[in-house]
């Protein structure tokens, strides 16, 4: 199919639509309103399911009832509006059955504003609602990643019945890029097993994250546990850039890799000997890729935008085994490759960073400037 220019917004939810999508659920919030503004019209013209809920808790228990039909069902939503949801992804979670969100994260903490930001890390991949459960997260960098990444999201969710998270940010959201959208495909025909699709002609099935008996719970957790091993041995996405023959690596996630990659180029044509590692999947995380890198660069940049949260995963993978530096851009306020340059300059020919977690070096270097 031809490429379209398609803002990022539309480009997931008609992504997911051409997907099987059958039931959408949602409730206005910047920067993703024009994805529920897409499924108003788009869903109920192919006799789908759409529903503007009174709230984000509305929407989120909808979602959770509808996936326990079986059937294809999304949420999108921001910040606030996804901390609203929590609960309900817990119960999902829980209950093991398939859902995708896709969370276009804003300035926060609080209401904060609707700048571009990457301050949902820490909620998203760390679980975010109550309980032992790993949600699998995508981070895509670029409108086609976002398509395509949404296209997958709903075949891994249905293989291992697991919550995934689509984590974009504000500009990924809205902006415009030529992008090509897969062809549509059918719902499914056929409801898997375990769905709650009517009894006739069957026994009743069941479906709950209620455990009163703690040892009937501790055999739920080890079997979502189980099931993440799989996760993480057969799921884990990153791209790399000239990490072949590099002495030091920038890693940035979405839209701060995406910029950081543009820095990366202008240091190789300074003779700067830099790679990118890119995470894809934020969870489950590219540690082995990490560790091996680590073995063999003289140090790493984590580029984020917020104050410091992919960096306590990135020194998690790597350990003592090389040097370890941080720079963000918190609040909304985007980096320009010109800004991470210098960055990367002193990575490679400054002195060595003094001993500290590399979040406070950034914090006292931040504290200067301004």
């Amino acid at each position: 199919m031809a490429k379209e220019l398609i803002k990022g917004n539309v480009a997931f939810a008609e992504a997911a639509v051409r997907a099987g999508l059958e039931a959408y659920f949602g409730y206005p919030i910047t920067p993703q309103t024009e994805a529920l503004e897409w499924m108003s019209h788009r869903m109920p013209e192919l006799g789908r399911v759409f529903v503007q809920a009174e709230s984000e808790l509305g929407a989120i228990n909808m979602v959770y009832g509808a996936a326990c039909t079986g059937r294809r069902t999304m949420t999108s939503s921001s910040g606030p509006g996804v901390s609203l949801m929590m609960e309900g992804i817990s119960f999902i979670a829980g209950t093991e059955v398939p859902a995708v969100i896709v969370d276009v994260m804003r300035g926060g903490p609080g209401l904060g504003n609707i700048a571009p930001a990457q301050a949902d890390y820490n909620q998203i991949v760390h679980g975010g609602g109550h309980g032992d459960y790993y949600p699998i997260v995508l981070a895509p960098a670029s409108v086609q990643e976002l398509i395509d990444l949404t296209s997958i999201s709903f075949d891994l969710a249905e293989t291992y019945r697991s919550v995934v998270f689509i984590l974009i940010d504000g500009c990924l959201g809205q902006m415009m890029e030529p992008a090509e959208l897969p062809p549509m495909r059918p719902a499914a025909q056929r409801s898997p097993e375990w769905a709650t699709d009517g009894a006739v002609g069957r026994e009743k099935r069941f479906h709950s994250s209620i455990y009163l008996d703690p040892r009937d719970m501790e055999v739920a957790n080890l079997r979502l546990l189980r099931r993440w091993r799989e996760v993480e041995a057969n799921e884990v996405r990153y791209k790399g850039y000239y990490l072949e023959d590099a002495h030091y690596v920038v890693v940035g996630f979405g839209t701060a890799g995406r910029i950081a990659l543009s820095a990366v180029r202008m240091a190789r044509q300074m003779g700067l000997p830099v790679g990118l590692l890119r995470p894809i999947t934020l969870s489950p995380f590219p540690n082995r890729i990490l560790e091996d890198l680590a073995g063999r660069v003289e140090g790493m940049l984590v580029v984020e935008m917020n104050n410091g949260q992919m960096v306590d995963d990135v020194l998690r993978a790597v350990g003592a085994r090389t040097a370890v530096e941080f720079y963000g851009q918190p609040g909304g306020v985007m980096p320009l490759p010109d800004d991470i340059l210098p960055v990367i300059d002193r990575l490679v020919n400054g002195p060595p960073a003094h001993k500290g977690h590399p979040r406070d070096r950034w914090f006292q270097t931040v504290v200067h400037k301004n």
